[in-house]
């Protein structure tokens, strides 16, 4: 038997009708994508006062020119072969300008084959040169300009004390080097390596340190 249909039951049962937007509207669904990606933005970006703070200009840093610096004047106090170091001093006065610039002044000579007119042989005899291998510290004071300073310094910063007579702390000479130029031309790949201050190859360095090349 045909059974009348209730008039309506369609229309509610059914989640589509006719000239009706089927789920919800689109604008709804963009401002919804938009408002998640900002709040994921504001949960997972960091917060720019928290950022790593960047090495001090004062470490990776180069010396400034100074075009009106004078050259400055120094002295050769040492000379020790068998570390292939050299120490000369400056006056006390000398800017930190005036040491990067006879840092430069070496390299320089070096550069042209020079720098035994300038220096002594670290290296005599050497197939590279007189300077094939060498040190160069510089100081203001010429009581760390001695060798056994200067060997302290070559030992670097993690010799053992007791098997070394110290003339003085590493510590204490590190902060007096006011230059230092280490050349090696063995090494073709960075054969000059020059800072104002002084760094071992461990890394540790005084608080003057800068890199100038």
């Amino acid at each position: 038997m045909d059974t009348e249909q209730e008039p309506g039951r369609n229309e509610q049962e059914s989640p589509y009708e006719e000239g009706k937007r089927a789920g919800a509207h689109p604008l709804v669904v963009v401002l919804g994508m938009i408002g998640g990606l900002w709040l994921l933005i504001v949960i997972f970006m960091p917060d720019p006062k928290h950022k790593p703070t960047a090495v001090p200009p004062s470490v990776q840093g180069t010396v400034a020119d100074d075009p009106d610096a004078a050259p400055v004047m120094f002295q050769i106090k040492d000379t020790i072969l068998e570390i292939n170091a050299v120490s000369i001093s400056v006056p006390p006065q000398a800017t930190e300008s005036q040491v990067a610039g006879l840092l430069k002044r070496f390299r320089q000579a070096r550069l042209a084959n020079q720098l035994s007119t300038l220096l002594p042989a670290t290296t005599p005899g050497h197939t590279l040169g007189e300077n094939a291998i060498a040190d160069i510290y510089i100081f203001s004071d010429p009581q760390f300009a001695r060798a056994d300073v200067v060997r302290v310094l070559a030992r670097g910063a993690h010799a053992p004390g007791d098997l070394y007579p110290q003339a003085v702390p590493f510590e204490t000479a590190m902060e007096q080097v006011r230059g230092h130029y280490r050349i090696d031309l063995n090494d073709t790949g960075n054969p000059d390596q020059a800072s104002i201050g002084f760094a071992d190859e461990s890394g540790v360095h005084s608080a003057s340190y800068r890199r100038l090349f």
